[in-house]
């Protein structure tokens, strides 16, 4: 005898019958009473332990028990878990069990042990069970063959969709969410009258999922596609209110619905985070005053905050706005079956005909029965004296019971019957109630023979039935339906698109500031407190802006980040800012070396690139318009280079590159051919030594047309662009400014003309503005210019701007 067996076919039939087990028996319902095995089994040992609705409670520890030892041989946890969930309200559409103790709370603290629990059943779960007695369904042995138990539950409610459910098999899941009773009985009748129907027509009686925790649901395409195909996916919001606090102005925003299945606790820390990271701004205090009423958690604002903003910031970045995927998978006659919405309640009506018909067959037996019995009986009343003379004369019951079907021509039940009779049945009070149950009997017979001949009659008693149920137990909807897609308020509607300053520091510090914060000075004054910075620290980059703009941010390692001006956490002229790893996911030793100011990406407007080692590359800004939140490569870098700067040009242009050195080459731009995103470019200037690229300007502007070189030590000068001439790109390029000890190093260059103002800023954080008119012109490139402004020891220049003409709003600022 051969006892060898392949290893793959025994793993194989091994692992299918496991799933088979999981699926069937554990994690996917039943689609006629949308219950898993446990649920079933818990509700059915309540049953028999006679744990009903109106009668006591009973200890949740010998519910358990009963269920473990007669039905589920798994761990009490399971069960007490699947048992606690059945009572909690804000999990159940409607609760199957009525809980008296600690059941949990949606916070996520766990249930109190089963031994202080008590429960009995719902008042809707005497529907669940109903007519069980009366062979409805059918039973099978329980695990070790002692006892019975139901493959299913005779449910005059549609519990798949009522209460929904979730549950992970191999190689598939189930992820139902609940509805409203009411609406699910009107599909149900909708569907009954008209079978021909389609889900279309159903929708139009169950709107869509109505979540025991409220909130809002928007539908749309997503609610469409899972009711007519059994997958899709809709959105879920939490419900906020705007209060106002009647402490002046101020406002708070009460959060009254979350969503469902989510810890109302975890909701709280994470909004708590964002609060002091800053990605959620105006918030002065968060605080949790949930009680019995309901939920409401309240975020006191910051004097002049916009609530809709925060708002918009709750939904982005919190659980407040989450996603649930509809996957409408049940067990259709012991196999998995992706459904719709129409087959689930078509399937739920099938079981309601299977079960009436059982039930009438059932009745319908027992009344023939009785009948049967009654009539022997009537029999027997009609001839009482020979009857009565036939027992007497009778040796034995046996010969009594035998000569009394010889004679009446009886049946052996409806003989014993008579012998059983007691002689108060005799008076002629009880022989008129036996007359009229016999009359009331037929009357029943007629009524179930006619439900069991004609599918109108059967129709009606599911109807019936079924709009008994929505008079006894539905309830108002709870969640709001939108048809809509959810829409992010738009959060520049409501920010005015005003002029900032963005300043960023070496150390990667970023704030906004509106530019009304800084005055207008004269020549040579010592400026103004700005920025204060840490120490090591300085402002490298100081820009003019709008809230609208995007900004474009480019780091040392060719990368490029893109996010609007307003986002931007906003700061008085002294603040410090927000560091810029909390707005971008910057690597370990990565930086912002260029932040520029854009509406519009472009095809026809270019960025020229610069690097440390002089290569240039020119690029259609078009390129740029798509940005991943976490950022696309900008430009190839070689080793050892870095990306030092990035300016936008025009086509047919010159441009100007300024060296730290003191040199300067122009060359027009179409001697740099555009290339791809991440191309790495040609060379645009050779540099001398350790010389670096610090400036790069455009000519073609008439009202433009000279030069504004600052120097670290504080000088400068306008040079006009007539003494620069037109070189090759690649070379050296000419002297631009002379360089001195006093004058320090070149730090940029615009184009400029005497009716702009410049905005300089110094190591010292020192901010002064100064017309350009103030700066002298030179008639030669090689001077050292003049004092722009008064340097303390060790600080120097390091960053301007311009005002340009014409912006005569922003020559009036005062601080």
């Amino acid at each position: 005898m051969n006892d060898t067996i392949s290893i793959e076919s025994e793993l194989k039939k091994s692992y299918l019958e496991y799933s088979l087990s999981v699926i069937i028996g554990r994690a996917i319902p039943d689609v006629r009473d949308g219950l898993k095995p446990v649920h079933r089994r818990i509700l059915f040992a309540m049953h028999d332990l006679g744990n009903y609705h109106n009668r006591s409670y009973k200890k949740s520890a010998r519910v358990v028990g009963d269920v473990i030892g007669k039905y589920h041989p798994h761990g009490d946890s399971a069960v007490y878990d699947a048992l606690v969930r059945m009572a909690q309200e804000f999990s159940m559409r409607d609760t199957l069990v009525d809980g008296q103790g600690n059941f949990g709370s949606i916070d996520g603290d766990a249930a109190a042990a089963m031994r202080y629990t008590e429960v009995r059943m719902a008042r809707l779960c005497s529907e669940f069970l109903g007519d069980i007695e009366k062979q409805t369904v059918d039973f099978r042995p329980n695990y070790d063959n002692t006892m019975q138990e139901p493959t299913v539950l005779p449910t005059k409610v549609p519990n798949l969709l009522l209460n929904g459910t979730t549950g992970i098999a191999v190689g598939m899941a189930t992820n139902i969410p609940p509805h409203n009773l009411s609406e699910l009985i009107d599909g149900c009748v909708h569907l009954l009258d008209n079978p021909g129907c389609t889900v279309e027509d159903m929708m139009a009686f169950v709107k869509g999922p109505d979540f025991p925790t409220g909130g809002l649901v928007y539908g749309g395409q997503g609610l469409y596609d899972a009711y007519t195909t059994g997958r899709g996916s809709i959105k879920i919001r939490g419900v906020v209110e705007i209060e106002e606090t009647g402490r002046g102005k101020k406002e708070a925003i009460v959060i009254r619905e979350i969503p469902y299945a989510l810890n109302k606790s975890t909701l709280v820390e994470k909004i708590a985070a964002l609060v002091h990271e800053k990605k959620i701004d105006g918030v002065a205090d968060l605080r949790d005053e949930s009680d019995r009423r309901g939920i409401r958690i309240v975020l006191d604002l910051k004097r002049g905050a916009i609530a809709d903003i925060i708002i918009n910031a709750l939904y982005k970045y919190t659980p407040l706005e989450t996603s649930f995927g509809i996957n409408m998978m049940a067990v259709v006659g012991k196999r998995p079956m992706l459904l719709n919405l129409k087959s689930v309640l078509d399937y739920f009506l099938d079981h309601r005909r299977e079960v009436v018909i059982r039930r009438t067959k059932f009745d319908l037996d027992k009344c023939e029965k009785r009948v049967h019995i009654l009539e022997g009986l009537r029999i027997a009343l009609d001839n009482i004296d020979e009857v009565v003379k036939l027992i007497r004369a009778s040796k034995s019951p046996d010969e009594a019971k035998e000569a009394l079907m010889a004679r009446f021509s009886l049946s052996e039940i409806q003989a014993k019957a008579i012998l059983d009779m007691r002689l108060q049945k005799l008076t002629g009070l009880e022989h008129d109630k036996l007359l009229e149950e016999l009359a009331e009997l037929l009357k029943k017979i007629e009524y179930f023979t006619s439900i069991l001949n004609n599918e109108d009659v059967l129709k009606s008693v599911i109807r019936d039935e079924l709009k008994e149920i929505k008079e006894n137990y539905s309830t108002p909807r709870r969640s709001e339906l939108l048809t809509a897609n959810p829409d992010a308020i738009d959060i520049e509607d409501l920010i005015p698109d005003e002029e900032t300053v963005v300043t960023l520091s070496q150390r990667g510090y970023i704030k906004r500031t509106p530019l009304s914060n800084y005055t207008a000075q004269r020549r040579g004054g010592k400026g103004i407190s700005g920025v204060q910075t840490g120490d090591g620290d300085f402002i490298h980059t100081f820009m003019l802006t709008t809230n609208h703009q995007h900004l474009v941010l480019f780091t040392n390692l060719g990368k490029m980040f893109k996010i609007k001006a307003h986002q931007v956490p906003e700061g008085s002229r002294y603040a410090k800012g927000g560091h810029v790893a909390n707005l971008l996911p910057l690597d370990k030793d990565e930086c912002i070396t260029t932040a520029l100011s854009l509406r519009e990406f472009d095809d026809d407007r270019f960025f020229l690139f610069l690097t440390k080692k002089g290569m240039i590359k020119r690029s259609s800004i078009g390129l740029y318009g798509n940005c991943r939140s976490t950022g696309i490569r900008a430009v190839n870098l070689r080793d050892g280079d870095e990306l030092m700067m990035v300016r936008e040009i025009e086509p047919d242009v010159d441009c100007i590159l300024v060296t730290r050195d003191g040199s300067a080459i122009r060359f027009n731009i179409n001697d740099a051919r555009p290339l791809g995103r991440t191309t790495a470019g040609v060379k645009g200037v050779a540099l001398r030594g350790d010389d670096e690229v610090v400036a790069c300007v455009v000519t073609g502007d008439p009202e433009r047309d000279q030069l504004l070189t600052v120097s670290a030590g504080g000088f400068g000068k306008r040079t006009g662009i007539d003494q620069y001439r037109q070189q090759s790109r690649g070379g050296k390029g000419i002297l631009n400014m002379r360089l001195t000890n006093k004058t320090g190093k070149v730090v940029g260059a615009r184009m400029v003309n005497e009716s702009d103002d410049v905005i300089l800023l110094t190591s010292a954080n020192k901010i002064i503005r100064m017309s350009v008119s103030e700066v002298s012109q030179t008639r030669g490139r090689a001077t050292q210019g003049v004092r722009l402004v008064r340097m303390d020891a060790n600080n120097s220049v390091i960053g301007f701007e311009l005002v340009m003409e014409g912006e005569e709003e922003l020559k009036d600022v005062v601080s």
